[in-house]
């Protein structure tokens, strides 16, 4: 079976290509979400979606933006735990909460997170001394936390709830179950793994260092902690009838951001959208638009625009400086005295 599997990959990698593969993947996701929504949308009352987001409670509203904060929050503890397994343990938190804050606040609106994020989060690193290959290591550790996070809360949520993913994919209760289950058994073989012994992957610059148990541990937590503010803020965005439970909603929730993630669509838009509305069919489906345009008002416009005027400002700063707007290295800041011995020597001499 794996000699077979292995066969499969090698004849779409020399014929094909991932790459292409990867592209196809993504027009496919964006046209079955479009057709989706052309269906879902085409008599969809205007009126009674601005009528529905007028009708959620302001309080309502206040938590969804507290836990979007939260989320975000949560987002800058990624690199900072990326930093630290690299071991760039002399940048401070600071640094990492502005650089994790602005990559994702821009990567999540323009799309193609990975090389969107990462070129603000070079841009910010840079300034410290870090090459683009550290910062390509901060963004895998930081894709790592992502993906373990997900692969928690979709194993256990569907193990809870597989009615919920469903809705999704059209399979069977017992079957989600099982791809569930399978889902956690390779993350706990992933999590005995780099338990048992120091693990790396890659070779030369790009050795990566894998956190070890514990730590593998605290990274699954951010995620998770991370994925539950955003379940949370779009849970309270949704009308309270008919009543679904939260472990329902991540589930939909999760499945529908990977989707749009996978799509490389900015912000998943459409994808997102279109995998929310046929998950949750149970509701009206003007409440569900009207959660939805909330939804990306509080954790997508207002971020991005936030970045925006961060980085605007920053750069700003840094040119009215005229210089880096950092502090110099040790070794900078020691051989400062030196430079000005020899200078002063060099004036004696003439």
């Amino acid at each position: 079976m794996l000699n077979s599997l292995r066969a499969v990959a090698r004849f779409l990698q020399n014929h094909i290509g991932w790459n292409r593969i990867g592209v196809l993947l993504s027009v496919a996701i964006i046209t079955v979400a479009v057709v989706v929504l052309v269906h879902m949308l085409h008599n969809i009352d205007v009126d009674e979606v601005i009528a529905a987001m007028k009708a959620t409670q302001r309080r309502n509203i206040v938590a969804a933006a507290v836990f979007v904060a939260g989320g975000y929050f949560t987002l800058t503890f990624y690199d900072w735990f990326a930093l630290r397994t690299i071991g760039r343990n002399e940048i401070p938190y600071r640094i990492a909460a502005l650089s994790g804050f602005t990559s994702y606040s821009i990567g999540h609106n323009i799309g193609a997170t990975v090389f969107t994020g990462g070129a603000v989060r070079y841009r910010i690193y840079s300034a410290y001394g870090l090459d683009a290959i550290e910062v390509a290591k901060i963004c895998f550790v930081a894709g790592l936390t992502f993906w373990l996070g997900n692969a928690t809360v979709l194993g256990l949520g569907i193990f809870h709830s597989p009615q919920a993913a469903g809705w999704l994919d059209q399979l069977p209760v017992w079957l989600n179950r099982c791809i569930a289950g399978a889902m956690l058994l390779v993350l706990a073989s992933y999590l005995a793994w780099v338990w048992s012994a120091p693990r790396e992957i890659g070779r030369g610059e790009w050795k990566v260092y894998l956190p070890s148990g514990p730590s593998t541990l605290l990274q699954i937590g951010i995620g998770i902690l991370d994925l539950g503010c955003c379940a949370l803020a779009m849970y309270m965005l949704l009308p309270a009838e008919p009543h679904i439970g939260f472990v329902t909603l991540a589930v939909v929730f999760v499945s529908a951001t990977l989707l749009g993630f996978a799509s490389h669509a900015p912000g998943g838009l459409g994808v997102f959208d279109a995998a929310m509305l046929v998950a949750l069919w149970q509701f009206d489906k003007e409440s569900v638009l009207a959660g939805l345009l909330l939804f990306r008002l509080l954790y997508y416009l207002a971020p991005f625009v936030l970045a925006v005027i961060i980085l605007g400002a920053r750069e700003i700063v840094i040119n009215m400086r005229g210089t880096r707007a950092v502090p110099q290295s040790p070794a900078v800041t020691a051989s400062a005295p030196l430079r000005s011995e020899i200078e002063s020597e060099k004036i004696n001499t003439d």
